[in-house]
This record gives C-alpha cells, structure tokens and sequence, in this order.
C-alpha cells in the first residue's frame, strides 16, 4: 500500500524549503484491484497539515475504494520537474499548479480538457475571473481554481490617525491627497518600490490597457498603448510620495521589515504580510489595518493581480475519473471554505466569500478579488517573467525617461520572447 499522508510526513514537507515529495511512488491500485489510489502533487504552504489530514479523511470516507497519497513539493524549480512529469508515462494524477501557469502546461496536450466537468459539476461561472481566466486556453478550461489571494493596502492605523485620517480613501484622488497628508517628517505616506510590476499591472488595467494582446493567435506587448502609458503616470505620481527605490522591487528589501519599522503609513501587499510585520515589530500588534487598492471612482475597488492556484489532471493518468472527484472535492463548496478559513485565502468563488468574511484582511481582499486579472495566457508568458523586461522599463520612466519610448522598448521585448519559436 502506498505511503499515506501523515502529519509529521506533511510538517516535514511544509517546513523544507527544497523537499521534493513526501512518500514512495505506488501503484495505480491494490494488488486485488480493489483500491484505487490517487496521487496528488500540492505545493508546501499551500495548506495546512490539519486540513490535509482532515480533507484526506472526509474524501474517503465519501469514497470507499479511493486512496490518496499526497506529495507535497517545492516550488524552487517546479516547472521542469512537472514538464517532465508531463511527458512521462506514470505521472501524478492532480496537480496544483500556479494559476498563471496552465498555459505553459496545456500546449502540447499534456492536461485534460476539463471544461465539460467545469460547467456541469462546478460552478464555473461563479469562479473569480483572475483564477477561471488563466486556466482557460483557447476556451477549453484546463485549470481548475483552487484558491485566490491578492494584495490590498496594509496600513498603519495609528499614523493615519494622527494625521487626521478617518477612513480609506473612496478613490484614486483620495488616495493621492491622503498620503500626501500622511507623508510628512520622518514618515513616509506609502513605501512603493519603484519595479513593484504587479500593482502597476492593476492600475494599467483600470485605465484600459493590457501587458499583451493577442491578435490572430499572435502575442505582443501592450505597454506603450495610450492606455497603459496612463497606468504608468499614475504609478509614478503614487511612487513619488514616498522613499521606495526606483531599481528595486518590493523584495529588496523585503517592504515588510522596513513597515515594521513603524514610520510607513501604507505598503501595497497581501494581507498575510501583516503577520510578518507584527513578528518582526510585535508592538504594531493591533495597530495594522487593510483597504482595497482605490479604484478610478468610488463605485468600485481597483484592480489587481489575482495569485493563486489551479488543479489539473494530467492527460496520461489512468484514473481519471478518480482524479476528478480529488478536483471536485477539493474546488467544491465544503472544502473551498475549509481551506479558506484555514490558510486565511479567498474562496474560487465569490458567492462564498462570506463564509470567511469575519477576518478583516481575508474580508478586504475578497473585496477586491471580485476585480482581479491575470497575466496573459500566453504558455510563454513565464519566460516574459523571467527576462522581465517591465522592472527595467518602469525604473526608466521613475527616473524620467520618456515614458512612451520606454514603453515601446519594453513591449518589443516582450513582442520578441511571446512570438519565439518553440524549440
């Protein structure tokens, strides 16, 4: 019998950084053919050791003759191990995978078309669209939304009451005027690293624009449109009311350690960093709270970039329809707010935001997750990523190029690695 899932197995994945797998490879059943057995490949942290025990529990209570071996895995060099696992002739049955990845995964018919499954039994048109639109490719839905997180504003609740601030800002030009007001002596109104690409991609696409466009089955980059040339104007005015370096990210340094300092109003992140912030500055305990990113008007929150994870079937498994009841499951109602409550994630489906709503960060990015986008479903939009012409070009323009003739730099770069050849 394989190996099942243990705690200590699951804790002893979750806490090594470059742990591959947990447990031995088995067999597809039982030497009486009896047993089915279903392997699931999840990534470490994306839930908890208690709610696997207790999903793996319900799910073969609820299906005798089914057997999960869970693996957890690494996300440090994922994507060779899954392509190879892709190709071969006994690969993992479920897979999580990054929910802007699918595409990479689809081409070359490596996954399951299950679109049928997504309409009939899961109520896909309920999903939230930077999960459900990522996972679809040439309108056949390969990935299945698992679970949702996007970043909202962390703000220091104290700073913002000295400064006379009552409430978040409605919009856009609030936003602007109250962290003018907040940036003053020693404290800055916001800390925005100035190549912080994935909020500018929310205030591109709140004007409009895009990163790429397909046109004819072709990919180019966007970024030089009139639209998102204006998504940029935006970011560098917000940028410039505080200190964030213009050739840095928000990982150098990690924005989070310089909050908890304790003389940054606002930092644009997931609300899970404010964990972070208070073990590092345990007197900020309390004093941390969450809004959404301001949209244009009042009407509505901004848009931001949806992370998260999908589940796929690979197209060489021999147990199929097992593989979709372990999806069903695990993207189903019961376990969505489960794991939502557990690891403090938006559910797949905004109906079900409510279920988790009684924790205000998860409530603010629930909030905000009703307008979230992806990245482009190019399967080579991950190689555009790892060039990432979009840092260098937002730099430029922070330090006062002309933003159109870096922008259209930017895009042919973009244009050059979306249009490559496979080799």
């Amino acid at each position: 019998m394989p190996q099942r899932v243990t705690s200590a197995c699951l804790a002893t994945a979750l806490s090594a950084a470059l742990l591959t797998g947990c447990g031995v490879l088995g067999s597809s059943s039982s030497a009486d053919g009896g047993t089915r057995t279903v392997t699931v490949w999840l990534m470490e942290n994306s839930a908890s050791p208690d709610f696997l025990e207790r999903f793996t529990a319900g799910f073969e209570k609820d299906n005798p003759g089914i057997e999960l071996d869970i693996r957890i895995q690494a996300w440090a060099g994922i994507g060779p191990r899954i392509t190879k696992a892709l190709r071969g002739t006994d690969p993992p049955d479920v897979i999580e995978v990054g929910n802007t990845q699918v595409a990479q995964y689809a081409v070359g018919g490596g996954l399951e078309n299950l679109t049928l499954e997504a309409v009939r039994d899961l109520g896909s048109e309920d999903w939230l669209p930077g999960l459900a639109e990522p996972g679809s490719v040439g309108e056949a839905q390969y990935g299945i939304p698992w679970y949702a997180a996007n970043r909202v504003v962390v703000y220091h609740k104290d700073l913002f009451a000295a400064a006379g601030i009552t409430k978040p800002p409605a919009d856009r030009e609030e936003w602007i005027r109250d962290t003018r007001t907040l940036n003053t002596g020693p404290n800055q109104g916001i800390y925005l690293a100035g190549q912080d690409w994935y909020t500018l991609s929310g205030f591109v696409w709140d004007e409009g624009g895009e990163l790429a466009v397909e046109t004819g089955g072709q990919w180019s980059g966007a970024l030089d449109s009139r639209a998102a040339l204006a998504g940029m104007a935006f970011y560098k005015k917000l940028q410039a009311l505080g200190r964030g370096p213009e050739d840095a990210d928000e990982e150098h340094p990690p924005q989070r350690d310089l909050f908890a300092r304790g003389n940054i109003a606002q930092i644009v992140a997931t609300p899970g960093t404010a964990k972070l912030i208070e073990a590092k500055n345990p007197a900020l305990r309390g004093k941390i709270g969450f809004f959404p990113v301001p949209g244009k008007t009042s009407k509505r929150p901004g848009t931001v970039f949806t992370g998260g994870s999908d589940l796929v079937v690979p197209r060489a498994t021999d147990q199929r329809r097992s593989a979709i009841k372990v999806v069903s499951a695990l993207a189903g109602d019961k376990w969505q707010v489960e794991l939502a409550r557990a690891m403090n994630y938006v559910p797949n489906k905004s109906r079900l935001a409510s279920a988790v709503g009684t924790e205000e960060g998860v409530r603010t990015m629930a909030e905000g997750a009703k307008y979230g986008r992806a990245t482009p479903s190019s399967p080579k939009w991950g190689e555009v990523e790892a060039e990432n012409p979009i840092k260098p070009y937002m730099t430029k323009v922070l330090r006062g190029a002309d933003p159109k003739t870096a922008a259209r730099q930017a895009s042919q770069s973009i244009t050059r690695t979306l249009q490559k050849y496979s080799e």
